[in-house]
């Protein structure tokens, strides 16, 4: 479902500032990166896991990081390289 007109929901949670992480999006009032919460993600670990290892953190949190990739991901066009 696309809601149009909307905030996307990651908005208020995922930041992105030269001073921290050289910029990489992170979860605000953070210093986790969505990148590493999307590895943890990758490599299996349960969302349970990454709350117990990671307090800072909230279930909205790492959704938000998931809507955020998905978003980013939405905007990337690939144009196939013509065969020489």
């Amino acid at each position: 479902m696309i809601l149009t007109g909307m905030a996307p929901p990651w908005r208020d949670r995922i930041t992105a500032d030269p001073a921290i992480l050289v910029g990489k999006p992170v979860v605000r009032g953070t210093r986790i990166a969505v990148e590493f919460v999307l590895e943890l993600i990758a490599a299996g670990w349960s969302f349970d896991e990454i709350l117990a290892n990671y307090q800072g953190l909230t279930i909205e949190d790492i959704r938000a990081c998931a809507a955020y990739a998905k978003d980013v991901l939405a905007e990337e066009r690939v144009f196939p390289a013509a065969n020489a």
